[in-house]
């Protein structure tokens, strides 16, 4: 077997997963030149929900930071996680937006591009299999990993395949929960590796504290490519942490060939920035602990924070654990979607209602919108009594999603002309419209001059108290 190769996701999903996606390009910078020597298969650095959070809390522009981290990680390859038709956002855009974007996103930085569907509907992932490799980028569907009585080992050997044939560079295996127990991973490896001819990629956490069993055995299996996080952010609810995977492996035939001495000096600068996160309140300790409700209710840890702000703002937070046992229930009634974005927050947000309201006594919007087949094709039976109640007689869309929309780029173009600077402004107005907005404005206003002070006795007052409370 070959040596393990390592993707490390300490400048995205380990701070999205720890850190709400607080890090700061300034908290990355400084890292970059030994991350770039350690011959990391690829860095993950951008998409998920680092695109919005870099807009919405930090003042940032995403598309900034990736040229910059670009600039700054000349010899690694980048990475970056896509949600298929829903781009970086939460609904479905036309597929001229999904060829804008993966152009756009390759010709800042991007190399590898991990594409994943909700329902793992592969219709969900064609445009953007397509405009990855027309651009130039190596491709990286996945399979969203979960367990039902629909998602069987088959199941997923069947997809790969699938993905394959469409024209996957790599399949990744997406344990969004930590599902994947290790001797299952063994499994699923050896059939996938056996029966394709593509590199396996293998990304999971840590939430029920068997990441790293499962990476070990994964690597046992033959997998060619896991995901990790440097050890002040891995672990918990993000990835296993890197060096001890790659101690573990030293001198054996899967060593990864990293220099561990390279990596304690990555970990010593991320572990000012997570002591100084944790000083903030920012890093929870909540997020650290293993957490094996997942593995009895099989939800995500994200999704359980998301549960517990829900039922706080109800006042409900006693009904915390009839939720947890509503979820199983509203997903089987739902045809058993993988609980990741958007999928997740729905069914969750249902079983709150579920709970607190009646069951079934009233529906979200993104409740009939699934059921509805605006998201795609739901992988199991959905209970017909159920999406009646919720969508009446309307008719089930059974085509691909996006063929029922028409090319709405140059109307978003139209709408921000005033703001655009460049291609990619559009883009972010598209994904987050008030949220970028927001931030075009803030840009112009810091581009005025700014006047001067008048200098009277209650400017020069307030200047010397201010100076006072520093």
């Amino acid at each position: 077997m070959n040596k393990l190769l390592i993707t490390d996701t300490i400048l995205r999903d380990a701070h999205q997963s720890q850190a709400a996606t607080r890090m700061r390009i300034e908290d990355m910078l400084p890292a970059c030149e030994v991350l770039d020597s350690i011959g990391y298969w690829s860095l993950e650095v951008w998409g998920g929900a680092t695109f919005d959070s870099c807009l919405r809390f930090l003042n940032e522009d995403p598309w900034e930071r990736l040229r910059t981290l670009r600039k700054a990680l000349p010899n690694t390859k980048l990475q970056m996680l896509f949600r298929g038709q829903n781009i970086l956002g939460y609904k479905h855009y036309a597929d001229d937006m999904v060829e804008q974007f993966c152009k756009k996103a390759i010709e800042n930085g991007i190399d590898v591009i991990r594409i994943f569907d909700a329902l793992n509907d592969v219709r969900n992932l064609e445009s953007a299999i397509k405009y990855t490799k027309k651009y130039g980028g190596i491709c990286e569907p996945a399979l969203s990993y979960t367990i039902s009585p629909v998602h069987s080992e088959d199941y997923f050997v069947k997809l790969a395949k699938e993905l394959v044939q469409m024209g996957a560079d790599v399949i990744c295996i997406k344990d969004m929960a930590n599902l994947l127990l290790p001797y299952d991973a063994y499994k699923l490896i050896k059939r996938l590796k056996a029966d394709l001819n593509v590199p396996i990629h293998l990304h999971t956490h840590n939430t029920t504290g068997t990441g790293d069993m499962t990476l070990l055995m994964a690597a046992q299996a033959g997998v060619d490519i896991v995901d990790t996080a440097l050890s002040p952010m891995g672990n918990g609810t993000a990835q296993p942490a890197t060096e001890p995977l790659v101690a573990t492996l030293q001198g054996t035939e899967r060593d990864t060939g990293l220099d561990l001495n390279k990596l304690s000096v990555a970990a010593k600068h991320f572990r000012t920035v997570a002591d100084r996160m944790m000083n903030e309140g920012i890093i929870s300790v909540k997020s650290l602990r293993v957490d094996t409700n997942t593995l009895l209710y099989q939800v995500p840890g994200g999704m359980l924070s998301n549960l517990i702000s829900q039922l706080k703002q109800a006042n409900a937070e006693d009904k915390y654990y009839d939720v947890l046992a509503e979820i199983p229930r509203v997903r089987e009634d739902f045809g058993y979607p993988p609980l990741v974005t958007p999928t997740s927050q729905i069914v969750g947000t249902q079983a709150v209602f579920n709970v607190l309201v009646g069951r079934y006594k009233t529906f979200p919007k993104e409740s009939k919108a699934l059921l509805r087949g605006e998201y795609g094709s739901l992988p199991g039976k959905v209970n017909e009594e159920v999406r009646r109640k919720a969508i009446g007689d309307d008719e089930v869309i059974t085509c691909r999603p996006a063929d029922l929309l028409k090319p709405e780029l140059d109307h978003y173009r139209e709408e921000i002309k005033q703001y655009a600077e460049k291609d990619e402004d559009v883009l972010s107005y598209a994904l987050f419209p008030q949220v970028a907005l927001k931030f075009f404005e803030a840009r112009e206003e810091a581009k005025k001059p700014k006047q001067p002070a008048a200098e009277d006795e209650n400017a020069v007052r307030t200047l010397y108290v201010e100076d006072l409370s520093c």
